[in-house]
């Protein structure tokens, strides 16, 4: 009887060891959600406290967008945003909400113009009664900022909703305390720059396998190293009020999500902060091990997502792709 177990434990440890990684894409997956603006700061008086109504006039829209992949199947979906209470990550039912957007879009994968998944929240009546309803489950009052939720629910076009999936993006708005402090805004990146098999760095393009003409080419196999090359205004600094009535300044960390519907990756996030222990920055690298030839016909066009966040809700997604041959 042990040996049988045995043998069973260590068939379904094989089992388990054939699994895809997280990072590789198989199926229906919000890849991230983006708010073109991530945080607002309004000018408060605490001595003569506003009230929350004329507080709205000092916020503008933001327009919340979701990036979502579905390649194993080439249908359209149907998607639902709202506005609502945060309750990790989904809607909080016993709060206020609003429906932002909902119907239908093309095929992610297979459409040649990229569908929009997008809402826009506009600062009136509808986010206020959200802000106030999170301002009274607030233990601060609203002094390290109010955080609300855009939640995005997406599915087949002709699916089960039960096999629905869910995804969420924070929005917040804060007070201008201290004086010095100012929104966030989201991070860039100014290119991709890869090596091939530690050949000679080359710049990797922006943009779908659908929209590239001549993607990089590389034999199946091949170790790739894409590093992300940060724009100058990447990484924000930043002040935040602390308890004893100061504040403090820090420096963003950015962090960076790799995701592929084909090979693998060596790490599928990098960066972060620095090490506590050598002040050393934190890699952003990563290395990508294209499909291997037992999976290459001929060649085969392998899609590729960056997700890259701050640590104040900024995040921005880029796509590209790179073309593996069978060999060279």
């Amino acid at each position: 009887m042990r040996q049988s177990w045995c043998a069973i434990a260590a068939a379904a440890l094989a089992a388990c060891s054939s699994f895809e990684s997280e990072e590789i894409v198989l199926d229906l997956r919000v890849i991230a959600m983006q708010a073109s603006v991530p945080e607002q700061v309004v000018e408060v008086d605490l001595q003569n406290p506003p009230q929350p109504a004329d507080l709205l006039p000092q916020l503008v829209p933001s327009e919340v967008c979701a990036l979502v992949a579905d390649p194993d199947r080439e249908r359209r979906l149907r998607y639902q945003l709202r506005l609502c209470v945060d309750n990790r990550g989904r809607c909080d039912e016993g709060q206020p909400s609003l429906e932002l957007a909902s119907g239908f879009i093309d095929d992610p994968d297979t459409s040649l113009v990229a569908p929009r998944l997008c809402a826009t929240v506009q600062p009136d009546a509808n986010l206020l009664g959200i802000l106030l309803a999170v301002l009274k489950l607030d233990a601060l009052h609203g002094l390290g900022g109010l955080d609300y939720l855009v939640a995005l629910r997406v599915g087949g076009e002709d699916e089960d909703p039960a096999n629905d999936i869910f995804a969420g993006k924070t929005l917040r708005v804060s007070p201008k305390i201290p004086a010095a402090r100012t929104a966030n805004t989201n991070p860039s990146l100014d290119y991709l720059q890869i090596a091939i098999d530690e050949a000679e760095p080359i710049q990797l393009p922006f943009g779908r396998c659908l929209e590239q003409t001549a993607p990089v080419t590389v034999n199946a196999g091949a170790r790739v190293r894409i590093t992300p090359v940060e724009s100058e205004t990447a990484r924000e600094t930043y002040v935040v009020p602390t308890l004893d009535g100061n504040a403090e300044t820090f420096t963003e960390s950015l962090t960076y999500q790799w995701l592929a519907d084909g090979g693998g990756f060596s790490k599928n996030e990098t960066g972060g902060p620095r090490n506590r222990v050598t002040g050393n920055p934190a890699p952003l690298f990563t290395d990508f091990r294209a499909p291997s030839a037992k999976t290459v016909d001929v060649e085969r066009h392998v899609k590729l997502w960056i997700v890259q966040r701050d640590e104040r809700l900024g995040s921005q997604w880029y796509e590209t792709c790179v073309r593996v041959v069978a060999g060279g």
